[in-house]
């Protein structure tokens, strides 16, 4: 992606799915308000016991998902409960691969449960940012759901190796934006822990989110109006004050005459 002109070019699409991190907890810990976020977004990314989530968490979401419509996703990560999936990690291809068949399939169960199915994957964490240039790490999530053979999409950074790997093995590849996240001038996530990588003041996040969804196009942390075309909004349900801002985003959208539907 390169930086483009600051005048907006023709609206970029009419509809956008919202998705959040839901199931992000294990145990009697609970980091996520999956109860109300399910009332507002459209797919959830459910969290399947690698960075966060546990059996119990996992059939609860999938059972709340089912009820309301939402659709289902897988959210994989690298093993790291301690670190919460945000440690970079060097994990051999072939067990990156299995790992993530292991959590699609574990999460499947729970869907299949509550009369649902798993429809997309979606990396979590350092493993997102990885597979945005890395192509063993990126092939071996392609490999990895292939190998689960439930879900026929993947959702992740728009211009990353993973899209364009899921592409070639005839996946479905769902790009997506971040409200609430800094970009870089070449539209890659600003790190966190860097200074104003996180975006937290609810009227810029929900003009970012109808800009994203109007124009296709995202002011960079540096101040260039860069290209994002997005089927997908991701809003952090680990921020505080997420439900309010949730709503907040989808009033926006709503408001400004943009469809807010699932992608699957």
């Amino acid at each position: 992606m390169t930086a483009t002109p600051a005048t907006p070019p023709a609206p970029a699409t009419t509809a956008i799915d919202l998705n959040a991190d839901l199931g992000e907890g294990f145990g009697r810990w609970r980091l996520t308000d999956d109860e109300h976020l399910l009332s507002v977004v459209t797919s959830a990314n459910v969290a399947c016991g690698f960075h966060a989530g546990d059996a119990a968490t996992m059939r609860r979401v999938c059972a709340l998902a089912a009820e309301r419509g939402v659709t289902i996703g897988a959210q994989v990560s690298y093993r790291d409960l301690a670190g919460f999936g945000r440690r970079a990690m060097d994990v051999p291809a072939a067990e990156l691969a299995a790992e993530v068949a292991y959590q699609i399939g574990a999460l499947e169960v729970f869907a299949r449960a509550a009369g649902a199915r798993v429809a997309y994957v979606k990396p979590h964490g350092a493993l997102y940012n990885r597979v945005v240039h890395d192509e063993e790490q990126a092939g071996a999530v392609i490999e990895g759901v292939l190998l689960a053979d439930t879900a026929p999409t993947v959702l992740g950074l728009p211009g990353s190796r993973l899209l364009e790997l899921a592409r070639g093995a005839g996946l479905a590849a769902v790009p997506e934006a971040f409200a609430d996240r800094s970009y870089t001038d070449e539209g890659t996530l600003v790190p966190r822990g860097r200074a104003g990588a996180e975006i937290t003041e609810p009227e810029i996040v929900v003009a970012r989110s109808v800009r994203l969804a109007r124009t296709g196009q995202v002011i960079s942390h540096a101040g260039a109006s860069i290209e994002v075309r997005a089927r997908s909004l991701c809003l952090h349900g680990d921020t505080p004050g997420a439900v309010e801002l949730a709503i907040r985003v989808r009033r926006g959208l709503e408001e400004s005459g943009v469809r807010v539907e699932a992608f699957a």
